[in-house]
């Protein structure tokens, strides 16, 4: 996982350093991994859903109105669950979200915070670009991809801390 940098983390987020990678890929060390959660905001969107529902049904049917309420806030907290995506740096690639890159191919690595977010996600954004953004986590970073043969100039992608994919993907591989 990777390191907090702030009171606001989920228990996800616990730091931890290099370690082997999982099952299948012997001799690669993991180290840098954070998961892109929903902030604990978002899961008050999921009551909302169901509450919405529970109302906007309770005139017709109490019983129908509580199955459907259910329903909704059951297929929002899915949508929520299945929305979370993660960041993997080991020895040999950098994984964000299902997209993979060997290590060889990934140049400097630039954070963003604050109002420089919204410039390099609006404004300054190549449409070439391979795009990772989470609603409930503000910071970015801008990863250069060196691939003579990839369209791809970078891929920007969120996380909560972004400082420390720059430190980890500025060592040497």
């Amino acid at each position: 996982m990777s390191h907090p940098a702030s009171s606001s983390e989920s228990p996800s987020d616990d730091p931890r350093g290099a370690r082997p990678s999982p099952a299948g890929t012997p001799g690669t060390r993991v180290l840098y991994e954070e998961k892109l959660t929903a902030a604990w905001w978002m899961w008050l969107l999921v009551l909302f859903t169901g509450l919405v529902v529970l109302v906007a049904l309770a005139p017709i049917n109490l019983w129908v109105a509580g199955l459907a309420a259910l329903g909704a806030a059951g297929g929002a907290a899915a949508a929520l669950l299945a929305s979370t995506s993660s960041i993997v740096i080991t020895d040999e690639s950098l994984q964000v979200g299902r997209a993979r890159i060997e290590r060889r191919f990934v140049g400097t690595a630039e954070a963003f915070r604050g109002d420089e977010v919204r410039r390099v996600r609006g404004p300054e954004l190549d449409g070439r670009a391979f795009m990772n953004f989470r609603a409930s986590v503000g910071p970015v970073v801008r990863i250069r991809i060196t691939d003579p043969v990839d369209p791809t100039p970078y891929w920007l992608t969120s996380t909560r801390h972004p400082e420390r994919i720059v430190e980890v993907l500025s060592q040497p591989v």
